[in-house]
């Protein structure tokens, strides 16, 4: 693609943006759009505005809080980034688009029904409300006439980007997926493993570091135990993963995921039917790896891929002459992105969807899967499910990926509907957390509106 004279609708009338929630990654877009001719990041609003009023005047750019409609009025004339304290009052400015990236469900699903209630589209970058309500707030954006999308510079829409690309050049798609966000490194000088600050002691990595010509399941188990003490699957991951799903049609073998440790030129391999000597149930998988890698090779930590079915072996010796990793047998190649730019790259997706009506999802998005959320230990009732840290994440409850059901008794809750609840009966380690086991919310846009899809679906 030619980017200039693409968005060169958008360079001439440079698209009118929000964002809520100033986090890493809408900081970074902030940053981003102030290079740009195409984006302007006008207003923002957070839960702690003294915190990123600090961060945008340690960068230099100008801005100012706002505790009225007027007040961000006037800093938006004033060409100042209008830090709202309130939401009603941002949503009176001129915007084509807010970009949602509170990483709260709840919050999330108020700020979007809001913005689309008063004309305005929407970026969704917070994937804990999209994995339980994004095709109901997109179809409601659709009916309205509004931009609803998903953002590059996160996983689910490069991934979304390039199935999509795959299937327009005719590319069969065997495999796709995602590396965690962080790689596991193994040194072979002092037989130790490392993933961020842990490190384990790995000498029987050592023999297990190329795949062998048969029994490639027995070698990746191989790499899993010696690894155990290291952690393999996250909730990001499914959650992540349950947008492509629902988006694309693709769904994963397992609830877990295979998630092998596996270097990257042996993808192809890995991604193969089990009567081909790989892992996977039947073509067409979803699927999350663990990057193995040592100290000096590069990453591939949060980065996005595709394994394709070949036309023929000569075309699977012209990759593999070129560089690109290819099966033993040659019918299958790496396609791959090893990067995420968070809000760098993130304008992208925000331009061609509010000025080419090109959003990330269409109107085949639907509820295919959910996230649902299982205990990894014994849950006693009256606990509060809360996240802590800056995963997003419940100790104690996993995550795994189902068909979608309509939220109602003996239903799996999906993960982030059970955020904030309490426990009305105690969980099982093993059990999936279901409707009856939490306490619902006496009000709540997110449970309201899944709700409102499931009756609809049911319905039809």
């Amino acid at each position: 693609m030619q980017f200039e004279t693409l968005f060169r609708a958008a360079a001439d009338r440079p698209v009118r943006a929000a964002l809520l929630g100033a986090g890493e990654f809408g900081l970074s877009l902030i940053a981003q759009a102030l290079r740009m001719r195409g984006l302007r990041i006008t207003a923002a609003l957070d839960r702690d505005p003294a915190r990123v009023a600090a961060t945008l005047a340690a960068a230099g750019i100008a801005h100012r809080r706002c505790a009225s409609a007027a007040e961000a009025r006037a800093a938006e004339a004033a060409g100042e980034l209008a830090l709202c304290e309130r939401l009603d009052d941002l949503l009176t400015l001129p915007l084509d688009i807010v970009v949602e990236a509170t990483g709260d469900a709840e919050a999330a699903t108020v700020h979007s029904l809001a913005a689309l209630a008063a004309g305005i589209g929407v970026a969704m970058v917070s994937k804990e409300a999209e994995c339980v309500v994004g095709p109901a707030l997109a179809a409601k954006a659709r009916k309205a006439g509004l931009p609803w999308t998903l953002v590059d510079g996160d996983q689910p829409s490069l991934l979304i980007g390039l199935v999509s690309w795959a299937r327009t050049l005719g590319l069969p798609i065997v495999a796709a997926g995602k590396s965690s966000e962080y790689d596991f490194v193994f040194d072979p000088a002092t037989g130790r493993a490392s993933w961020l600050e842990h490190s384990v002691a790995a000498p029987e990595m050592a023999g297990l570091w190329h795949l062998p010509e048969g029994g490639i399941p027995a070698c990746l188990a191989g790499r899993a135990t010696a690894l155990a003490a290291l952690p393999q699957r996250t909730v990001p991951d499914a959650c992540e993963m349950a947008l492509v799903a629902n988006a694309t049609g693709l769904m994963p073998d397992t609830e877990t995921f295979h998630a092998p440790l596996a270097r990257t030129i042996e993808l192809p391999d890995i991604y193969a039917t089990r009567a081909a000597g790989g892992v996977l149930g039947a073509e067409g998988a979803l699927d999350v790896f663990n990057c193995l890698r040592r100290p000096d090779e590069a990453s591939f930590a949060g980065g996005v891929f595709v394994v394709v079915s070949l036309a023929d072996r000569k075309t699977g010796d012209l990759f593999a002459g070129k560089g690109i990793p290819v099966s033993r047998d040659r019918s299958r190649a790496l396609i791959y992105n090893p990067s995420h730019l968070l809000g760098v790259e993130a304008p992208i997706s925000v331009m061609a969807a509010a000025r080419l009506a090109h959003p990330m999802v269409d109107e085949q998005y639907h509820q295919r899967i959910d996230l649902v959320a299982r205990a990894e230990t014994a849950l006693p009732a009256g606990r509060v499910l809360a996240i802590e840290g800056t995963r997003h994440v419940v100790p104690g409850l996993g995550a795994g990926l189902m068909p979608a059901r309509p939220v109602g008794s003996g239903a799996p809750v999906p993960y982030y509907m059970a955020v904030g609840r309490r426990l009305a009966r105690p969980v099982a380690a093993g059990a999936l957390v279901t409707c009856e086991d939490i306490e619902p919310p006496a009000a709540s846009a997110l449970w309201t509106l899944r709700q409102e899809a499931d009756a609809a679906i049911t319905a039809r």
